[in-house]
């Protein structure tokens, strides 16, 4: 598959996720970059801005399974990943699989269960498979975690812990549309939800190919040193307790490669970098408490680091 043909698909699936998410185009562009990475998303916003929509529009364009998972304190591992049944009949055990076996998982309000069953998704977002009863079992290709939270609402919630943190690729917030694209939703959902008409653009294997084609984008080695450069900056920065660990250099990688992709370019740049590395490195990074207090984020870390950090130049696109 050659960059033509990338982003020609790639700009398909755009297109039909913005019939249900208005003006939020780069959203959706950094979304779809996780997705093409083979790795996995977190939203964190206010309620109703469209994080389900998303989720759910993603999965209508790509023509892919899709199970939702309402988060609550009362959940438990096995209502996530199945369990092993004694069927009567047969006199055997049989395998129920529980809804994480989908191509796009909807984790919704992860945080408001306890971290036993958070846990539950760590090896189905790292190992790609579920172990019941000590024999594994994959999940489907391609498989795409999409978990939300509510960055408001702090009752009844527990904060994912740093290994979960980690195992996500990304983190992104939405945030409020603008007046016209606000305008434009209240014309759209008069009848009915503009996500129902999404049609499928692509085939599962097209998807496939792309996620390969993407590994493949090329990567000067100028870029990657600038990559370690911010990577490595995010664990000296004074700031920070604890910086981003070689899953986030790697993210930081793919994403970019992905990116480039849906650009239609067949190499990463360091402009690439740049645009993902506040979404990819954020959430990965502590914040010491007395710089918490003070308004210091990960959000904010990154950007100071990015804005220090030399960028490569002549760089072939």
């Amino acid at each position: 598959m050659n960059s033509t043909q990338l982003a020609e698909l790639t700009q398909r699936i755009i297109a039909a996720v913005e019939m249900a998410i208005v003006g939020k185009h780069n959203v959706i562009e950094l979304a779809l970059s996780v997705l093409l990475s083979n790795g996995h998303l977190l939203i964190e916003d206010i309620p109703g801005v469209g994080k389900t929509t998303l989720a759910k529009a993603l999965a209508r364009a790509l023509g892919l399974s899709f199970k939702r998972i309402q988060f609550t304190p009362d959940l438990l591992p096995s209502d996530i990943t199945g369990s092993s049944i004694y069927n009567q009949k047969s006199g055997e055990f049989e395998v129920r699989q529980g809804p994480v076996f989908a191509n796009i998982v909807l984790a919704d309000e992860i945080n408001r269960t306890t971290p036993k069953t958070q846990s539950a998704l760590l090896e189905c977002m790292e190992e790609r498979q579920v172990t019941i009863d000590g024999i594994g079992h994959p999940l489907p290709k391609p498989f795409f975690v999409i978990a939300t939270q509510n960055n408001i609402e702090l009752a009844g919630t527990y904060a994912l812990p740093e290994a979960q943190m980690d195992r996500f690729s990304a983190r992104i917030h939405i945030g409020y549309p603008d007046r016209v694209a606000e305008l434009e939703i209240l014309r759209a959902q008069r009848h009915v939800h503009p996500v129902e008409s999404i049609q499928a653009v692509v085939t599962q294997e097209e998807i496939l190919a792309i996620q390969r084609a993407v590994r493949d984008i090329h990567v000067d080695d100028d870029v990657r040193g600038y990559i370690l450069d911010i990577v490595i900056e995010t664990r000296h920065h004074t700031a920070v307790s604890l910086g981003a660990s070689p899953r986030g250099a790697l993210g930081l990688l793919h994403v970019a490669q992905a990116r480039a992709a849906l650009q239609g370019r067949t190499a990463v740049l360091p402009d690439d970098v740049k645009a993902a590395a506040v979404s990819v490195l954020a959430h990965r990074v502590v914040v010491r408490p007395e710089h918490r207090v003070r308004g210091v984020t990960g959000e904010s870390v990154v950007e100071d680091i990015l804005r220090r950090t030399a960028v490569p130049v002549a760089v072939r696109s």
